[in-house]
């Protein structure tokens, strides 16, 4: 039986089509991955460091939308808005210019995952890759990212605490 529990509260239609973007995104880098182990590859030489590369692409980007510079409230403003915390049932714990907790309570990735069977062992990898590019996001607002708690791991709540280092 699965430790993985991920059910969402929040059903309402426009928040539920946002989840299965996001769900269809997740569902082409696990089918990637496959893919390449199917043909002998090794995804862990590869899939991380591509996710990596996303969030360095993605972050400037982020960065100047926020409008706020590389602090943590910019990276709030910029990405994690109220439709992200219906999406991901997230509570914003703190946020100031060098901290931004946030607890999520559902996760549209580790769904995709579910529906296509995985087991508890591969959505705990699968996270960890995806992970990469929130670690880069993190890094291009001058900090970093410490990941206390993930679902995709068996606990109640992904709890994301981005901690700004580069105090620029």
């Amino acid at each position: 039986m699965s430790k993985v529990k991920n059910e969402p509260t929040v059903k309402f239609p426009l928040i539920v089509a946002v989840r299965e973007q996001l769900e269809h995104r997740a569902l082409w880098m696990y089918l990637i991955q496959d893919e390449a182990k199917k043909k002998g590859y090794d995804p862990e030489e590869f899939v991380p460091a591509a996710i990596r590369r996303c969030g360095l692409y993605q972050g400037p980007l982020l960065v100047k939308k926020g409008g706020m510079g590389k602090n943590m409230k910019g990276f709030k403003k910029s990405l994690f808005g109220f439709f992200a915390q219906k999406v991901f049932e997230m509570d914003v714990k703190r946020v100031d210019d060098d901290h931004l907790d946030l607890d999520f309570h559902y996760c549209p990735l580790v769904k995709a995952w579910q529906k296509q069977g995985c087991s508890d062992e591969e959505i705990a990898k699968l996270c960890d890759y995806a992970m990469c590019g929130d670690h880069a996001l993190g890094e291009c607002f001058g900090g970093h990212l410490d990941l206390k708690s993930a679902i995709a791991h068996g606990d109640e709540t992904c709890q994301l605490r981005f901690v700004r280092d580069n105090k620029e």
